[in-house]
């Protein structure tokens, strides 16, 4: 097992190290300045998604609670919004665009199901944790099935076996175990997260195959970086138009953020 995903890992650096290559070198020569979406999404509205681990199709949360709404720290909190925006816009979603003009769609797919194959035991061990036994047994079925089947992960046998991921993680297993939540807060570059589910994140990057089969921090901060340009290209046109139409998107997102984070522990 461990050298299945010491190759894995391997194979994900090297291929994502070129494909990187070819899109620095293409911005650089001036795609850079890839024409910018009306209302594209922003990195706000994507990091609140993706952290909340819902995807394009899922439903609105239920409202958030009295008590669950603390954010102490609101003057900073929206200097790092109005920052991430500004990296989005002018960083993150120019590197994007020339990276679906680049690299073909089914590649990002591919790419985007190793990685979540190889970042599986996170989440096996925080179903263990929550007592989920039936999505502790699902990740390691769909692991094995990936991995076999699915070429190291390129392709996800799992998906047509209804083996879907599971969502959770440490700040969630917290929560289970009584643990507040604590004040709201927005992360330059890795966007809103409370203080409970920022510890959480933490944990969870302790857990992930990648610090251990990646030896280079370059070459884990390569993967990392490879792997959010890819899930922004994936995700290009998500939440188009919503920024534009919403009269106060700071707190359009912590409310999502919260109520998402909610409903994802009770369920």
């Amino acid at each position: 097992m461990p050298s299945l995903l010491a190759a894995q890992c391997s194979v994900a650096a090297r291929g994502r190290a070129v494909l990187m290559g070819l899109v620095i070198g293409f911005v650089i020569a001036g795609c850079g300045g890839v024409t910018k979406t009306v209302g594209a999404p922003t990195d706000a509205s994507m990091t609140a998604l993706h952290s909340s681990g819902r995807d394009a199709s899922d439903t609105g949360p239920a409202p958030v609670e009295e008590g669950e709404l603390y954010d102490p720290w609101e003057r900073f909190n929206e200097k790092m919004f109005a920052f991430n925006q500004k990296m989005d816009t002018y960083v993150l979603k120019p590197v994007a665009g020339g990276y679906r003009t680049v690299v073909p769609e089914q590649l990002m797919i591919m790419i985007d199901n190793a990685f979540r194959n190889i970042t599986w035991l996170p989440r096996f061990v925080n179903s263990l944790l929550q007592g989920k036994w039936e999505g502790a047994l699902r990740e390691v079925s769909r692991f094995v099935l990936n991995s076999t089947l699915g070429f190291g992960g390129l392709f996800d046998p799992g998906k047509y076996a209804e083996l879907q991921p599971s969502k959770e993680d440490f700040g969630q297993t917290l929560a289970t175990w009584g643990v507040p939540p604590g004040p709201y807060l927005v992360l330059p570059l890795l966007g809103p997260t409370t203080v409970r589910d920022g510890v959480g994140r933490g944990v969870d990057g302790a857990m992930n195959p990648l610090a251990y089969t990646t030896p280079f921090i370059w070459d884990r901060l390569s993967l990392q970086v490879g792997d959010t340009v890819d899930d922004r290209a994936l995700n290009y046109d998500l939440f188009e138009g919503v920024a534009e139409s919403t009269i106060d998107f700071y707190s359009a997102v912590r409310h999502f953020y919260l109520t998402r984070r909610q409903q994802l522990i009770k369920e």
